[in-house]
């Protein structure tokens, strides 16, 4: 991934500068989809779809439907939600924002998508819930020539994606596995437990997928669980049923995002077990970070998401008002979904430590130093510098 280029890229756009900071400190470049000038052709074919007026296209007043999957993950209202509203709203006051949550329902999700097409909706950005139905979901908006943007979550096994906004998943989980890594000193006898995402969300795949071409043949992998809906208390219990299977011999834990991350460090404190092994987690949520300064967490890894909602909103706009989609928001990069090439746009994770917490996640006002250092953390804080 060229970082500069899409950073400058993002920025002619009037989005936010977080992009540039969470990519010129990435080491590495994407793993996803790079497929060069071809895949470009296709980005402005598919902003064209909208200028020609045969999918979205609809002047003044546009309505456009944002559909989120869940709410246990706290970024997706108090981040996703208003940064997406406000972009749509600057640049364009009259449109519209049929706004809804799934709560991790699949088929509630279904229901809202319905009800965003009867309303009206001239673009669907969608972040599934579960793959198969959003396929459904997106098939029935092509069928009314709606386009779909796959926000954060990929949707497989459909040609009715229009443009995918998202992260390098794969590299997500590698950076966790390759954090855990580090901090079991690469001891190949290191027993790790894996508390990975839900198998439904493909997301949750490809981060497992990932993780894996880290850890495997470098440590032992003990026990393995995948996490229905994500859930910190599904986490805790599985955490709980691998201690104890192991007597509570556990050297690390790899834990797909913050929520499960949550949940396996309470039942090891449950379980009484001193220090804490290292932890991995994802999403740079409050807790985690308070976690991460008291020790109990080892890691997680940041991903800026002002840039990926405003993205988002800046393809939308275009979508919903008839305007061609401009070719460099996504550099000509795609990510093939098992039945096209996707036009994407793809942000660059980053690893997040007590020791790098102060320059990535404080520096970028992700969440402010008050908020992080309330009484109980003040002299964690003070310890790591903030």
């Amino acid at each position: 991934m060229r970082t500069k280029g899409f950073s400058g890229r993002l920025a002619g756009w009037g989005l936010s500068a977080l992009a540039l900071s969470a990519c010129s400190q990435q080491r590495g470049g994407a793993a996803e989809g790079d497929k060069g000038a071809a895949a470009g052709d296709k980005g402005a074919a598919a902003g064209e779809m909208g200028a020609a007026g045969d999918k979205g296209g609809k002047a003044g007043g546009a309505k456009i439907a944002l559909l989120l999957p869940e709410s246990k993950t706290a970024r997706y209202e108090s981040k996703d939600r208003p940064f997406f509203e406000a972009k749509v709203k600057a640049l364009c006051p009259d449109c519209q924002i049929l706004a809804s949550n799934a709560n991790q329902d699949a088929s509630q999700q279904h229901a809202q998508a319905e009800a965003a097409l009867t309303n009206g909706a001239s673009v669907i950005v969608l972040d599934a819930v579960d793959s198969a139905s959003a396929a459904v979901i997106a098939n029935k908006a092509e069928a009314q020539k709606v386009p779909v943007i796959a926000y954060d979550r990929l949707v497989p096994g459909t040609d009715a994606i229009d443009y995918y906004v998202s992260f390098d998943n794969e590299a997500v989980g590698r950076l966790q596995g390759e954090s855990l890594l580090k901090a079991l000193d690469n001891k190949l006898t290191a027993r790790v437990v894996m508390i990975n995402g839900a198998a439904t969300d493909n997301n949750g795949l490809t981060f497992k997928k990932g993780a894996h071409s880290a850890l495997d043949g470098k440590v032992q992998v003990v026990k393995e669980y995948d996490t229905p809906d994500w859930s910190p208390d599904k986490a805790q219990d599985q955490m709980t049923q691998a201690l104890t299977a192991l007597n509570n011999r556990v050297d690390g834990v790899y834990a797909a995002n913050d929520g499960t991350a949550g949940g396996a460090i309470a039942a090891m404190k449950a379980a009484g077990i001193k220090p804490l092994p290292p932890v991995t987690g994802q999403d740079a949520e409050l807790a985690a970070v308070q976690r991460i300064l008291l020790g109990e967490q080892y890691m997680t890894v940041y991903k800026a998401i002002k840039p990926q909602a405003e993205a988002a909103a800046v393809i939308a706009y275009h979508l919903a008002t008839g305007k061609p989609v401009p070719t460099d928001i996504t550099g000509g990069k795609t990510v093939n979904n098992g039945t096209k090439e996707v036009p994407s746009v793809l942000l660059v994770p980053l690893a997040v430590t007590k020791e790098n917490l102060k320059d990535t996640v404080v520096a970028d006002a992700f969440w402010t130093q008050e908020q992080i250092c309330t009484a109980r953390y003040a002299e964690a804080c003070k310890a790591a510098g903030l």
